[in-house]
Order: C-alpha cells, then sequence, then structure tokens
C-alpha cells in the first residue's frame, strides 16, 4: 500500500464506503448503510481541552493488541480514519499496539521527520498513551498494595514509558523517537487503590527533592510543561500535552485522585462505563459528575465488558481467541449498549476495540459501531436506560469483573466532623440514583438542606454552621428519596 494523501483537516461533508460495501448493503434496510456515503462523524466537546472529539474513538486492544493470524491490525486503524475517528488509544501494556499503530502512522504521514510529514494533520487527531508505572524515576521501592506494570524490558519509571511510546509510535522501536513527536494525552493507568493514589502525589503532597524518589504525576508535569524539577527531563523536552488516568475497578480511589489535584495536573479519565455500570459501585454517579464538573476529557471504555458480555468468561483478556469478531448478539445487540454508556451524562468519547472489520459493512464492527456512536448526549431517555440496564443485567449479570467493590447502599456523608461549630464533610456514596442533598437535623428538627455538588477538592468539603454546640444527625438523600444518616458529635 502506497502512502495515503487523502486525508484533509477538515473532513469531506460525506466520506464514501467502498463500492464494495455499498453493493453488500444495497438491498438491507438499515437507515445510513443504505446510502453510499457514512455522514461525517458526531463529536463533542472534550471537556475544557479545546478540542472537538468524535463520540467513537478506536481502542488499542481487541485485535489491534491480540492480533488473529487472518487480521492486518494497520487496516482497523487505517478504516478508522477513513470513516474520520479522531480519538485513538494505545498502551505500553498493550503487545505490540503502538508498533501496529506506527505502520498506519507511516502510511498516513504522521511521523514527524519524514518526507511529506502532515503536521497540521498530526494536529487533527488525539492520541493517547499510558503507563502503570507509579514512580516518576527508576530505583523505586517496594510498597503494600502498588503495582508497576510495563512490557518494556529497559523502562524503570513513568518518564521511560513516555519514550517507549514516543519511538514505538513515531521512531525506530529501540529507543529513538524524533524531534516533534508527542502524545495529546498520557494515563496513568488502571488505578486500583488508595496507595497507589498515594504513591502518584508523591513530589507534590510531599517535599520534591530530585535526590529522592517522587510519583508519576510530577514527573509527568515535566514532560507536559517542558521543565526539569524533578530532573528526569535535562532536555527540557515538551513530549506530552496533557495527563490524566484511568480506572475499571474503585471508584473511592478515583473520586480520591481527582479531588486531590490542586495543581492543574489532571485534564482526562478514561473510565468502565457500561450498563451493567450499577451491578457494583457505580462510576456514573460517583465518580463521572466530579470529572466533568472539573472540566476533565472523560473516555468511556468496557462498553461491551471486555467481550465478557459476550462469548467468554468474566476475566481479562490474554489471546487472540479472547477477541470478539462480530456485531454483538441477539440477545444483546451492540447498538444500545453503546448509545448506553454515550447517553451516561459527562461522557465525551468512547474507545472500543477492534476485533473485525469487513467489506460487507452489516459485519463490520467498526462500521457498526460508527452508526451506533452517532447519539446526542441526551438521545435515550431513562426510561430506555433502565430497559438496557435490565437486560444487559438478566443476559450477563456478573460481566463487569473489572469493578473490585461490590455494591453497596447509598452511604452516610463521609468524615463528618463538627469544629468551631462549623458541620463539615466529604461527599457521600450514591448507588442507583444520584444524590439529591443532604439534611442537618437536631433533636428532630430539620436545621438545614445542603444541595449536592461534585466536591471538587477534599480541602474544600460541605459545610454547615451550626447556631450552638451539640451533636446533629447528618443525612444523605438521593433522588428516589433513599436516606443514610450518621451522628455527629
Amino acid at each position: 500500500m502506497t502512502k495515503s494523501k487523502k486525508y484533509p483537516v477538515t473532513r469531506r461533508d460525506f466520506i464514501k464506503v467502498s463500492a464494495a460495501s455499498t453493493a453488500a448493503v444495497s438491498a438491507m434496510s438499515l437507515g445510513a448503510c443504505n446510502s453510499e456515503k457514512l455522514p461525517e462523524p458526531m463529536k463533542r466537546p472534550f471537556g475544557k481541552l479545546g478540542f472537538n472529539v468524535t463520540t467513537l474513538g478506536l481502542g488499542g486492544q481487541a485485535s489491534i493488541q491480540w492480533t488473529p493470524e487472518d487480521v492486518e491490525p494497520e487496516k482497523i486503524i487505517l478504516k478508522a480514519f477513513d470513516l474520520g475517528i479522531n480519538y485513538f488509544d494505545t498502551s505500553n501494556l498493550y503487545a505490540d499496539s503502538q508498533l501496529n499503530y506506527h505502520k498506519a502512522f507511516k502510511h498516513l504521514n504522521l511521523i514527524p521527520g519524514e518526507e511529506g510529514y502532515n503536521e497540521a494533520f498530526r494536529k487533527s487527531i488525539w492520541l493517547t498513551s499510558k503507563t502503570a508505572m507509579r514512580w516518576g524515576k527508576p530505583g523505586w521501592p517496594e510498597r503494600e498494595g502498588v503495582n508497576n506494570w510495563s512490557n518494556g524490558e529497559n523502562v524503570k519509571c513513568a518518564v521511560d514509558d513516555v519514550k517507549r511510546s514516543l519511538s514505538q509510535l513515531f521512531g525506530d522501536g529501540e529507543g529513538y523517537y524524533p524531534d516533534g513527536a508527542y502524545l495529546d494525552m498520557v494515563l496513568c493507568h488502571t488505578l486500583n487503590n488508595a496507595a497507589e493514589v498515594d504513591v502518584l502525589y508523591e513530589g507534590l503532597e510531599t517535599p520534591l527533592s530530585s535526590n529522592g524518589n517522587f510519583g508519576a504525576l510530577v514527573a509527568l508535569r515535566d514532560l507536559r510543561d517542558g521543565t526539569n524539577l524533578t530532573g528526569m527531563n535535562p532536555k527540557e523536552e515538551k513530549l506530552i500535552k496533557h495527563i490524566g488516568f484511568s480506572g475499571h475497578a474503585n471508584p473511592p480511589a478515583m473520586m480520591d485522585m481527582i479531588q486531590r489535584d490542586e495543581y492543574g495536573i489532571l485534564e482526562g479519565m478514561l473510565v468502565s462505563i457500561n450498563a451493567n455500570d450499577k451491578t457494583k459501585m457505580n462510576m456514573q454517579h460517583n465518580v463521572i459528575p466530579i470529572a466533568e464538573a472539573k472540566g476533565m476529557g472523560i473516555i468511556g471504555m468496557k462498553v461491551f465488558a471486555d467481550a465478557a458480555m459476550y462469548h467468554k468468561e468474566p476475566r481479562w483478556s490474554q489471546t487472540p481467541a479472547d477477541v470478539f469478531r462480530k456485531v454483538g448478539t441477539d440477545e444483546l445487540p451492540s447498538k444500545p449498549l453503546i448509545e448506553y454508556s454515550l447517553t451516561t451524562p459527562g461522557v465525551h468519547t468512547l474507545i472500543i476495540g477492534i476485533g473485525q472489520i469487513d467489506d460487507d459493512p452489516m459485519k463490520c464492527q467498526l462500521v457498526q459501531n460508527f452508526y451506533a456512536a452517532q447519539i446526542e448526549p441526551d438521545g435515550m431517555s431513562v426510561t430506555e436506560r433502565k430497559r438496557i440496564e435490565e437486560q444487559a443485567k438478566s443476559v450477563k449479570p456478573k460481566s463487569n469483573y473489572f469493578q473490585a467493590i461490590e455494591k453497596e447502599s447509598l452511604s452516610a456523608p463521609r468524615d463528618a466532623k463538627i469544629t468551631n461549630d462549623v458541620l463539615t464533610w466529604n461527599t457521600a456514596l450514591a448507588d442507583e440514583e444520584p444524590i439529591s442533598h443532604y439534611e442537618v437535623f437536631r433533636d428532630g428538627e430539620l436545621l438545614a438542606k445542603v444541595e449536592h455538588k461534585p466536591q471538587l477538592l477534599k480541602g474544600q468539603p460541605f459545610s454547615y454552621t451550626l447556631d450552638k454546640p451539640g451533636n446533629v444527625v447528618l443525612a444523605t438523600v438521593d433522588k428516589a428519596g433513599n436516606r443514610a444518616e450518621t451522628v455527629v458529635a
């Protein structure tokens, strides 16, 4: 295949489907599939990041990571570009995923320094990679509950992971990356627990010394800002544009991660969200509202629970045999599952791993996911969302193996205390319904109702000034009227 020169920054009004695809659907009645052209992809503002992101992004796993013998993964990536998708995801943990992107980027003239490099086109897409290294420099100390994962033999810290990504995506894959190569965002990947959050914030909440150790966030900030406060960026390179994190497992830890950021570091979040979200402690009423209120770009993942809603048992994928290569099932069509995730308030785009593309758009996961993603944020009613939840739960109730915290009832306000007649508390944890407000009682008398809003920072708790000392009862109330109380002395 020769290098493509047909991808302008401003997309055409319509994108042609191949002649084979047109013939395959000419006799079918599936809305836009009857047309010779696909519509311009729908876009949404990506938080406060100044970028309009397509509602469908390309995930870097599935056949791009665990590649079946009959699949050419770079063709999946090229087809995503053909469809007008502008958000692309990969990771240092995803085997050859970054190398497969490199092959596609060669065709697309997206390698800086090479003849024909299209800088304007590069600026029109968003490329995210990830690091699961929690420390910002080599020699990190062992700490219980803190994981450090990488596929790179010479990767010893988060900075090494960034450079490995740039080398695999744009360079020789052996450490070299060209001038002008950058990542739009790097995520601190697969956050699991509070201990990992503590490590990530070392050097920010604690004194920073280049002679000591520190967490990944302060080191990534150097690579974003072109500074060398950590000593890990001696050339003062600007290698990344934005920093974020991802999480599948632990909503309280993810909330803590966001609420401790007093430093303007976190700008994006990748979060698991699907129709079985509420079968565990959910993301949609706990984590996502806080990220949205802070203006973060929010990317949804695990729309099909890593195929556990379809053909495999609930566990992490490991081999090409785990890759699902059909367009949904009769029991759980893919379209409503995608629509559910994209109408979850706060979600801007979804990354979906692709196992199968096909000249017949009816069999092509990428084309069918593209159509399903053309939905407005409010494009699904509450009633329909609940129907899809019930359907998913009845078909695959235990699919969300990656959400570690079991379903719990609405919680009372957390960390409530009285100091100098001022009652303060941190946000409660929601269950099936979002939180409405908090109520303050003394001796059975309602003293106040305090509206619930996403709590942006740990240092900015909810508060109410009491008119006299004494014990009070503080209650959380959700939008269905459920209550959870605590006595505060």
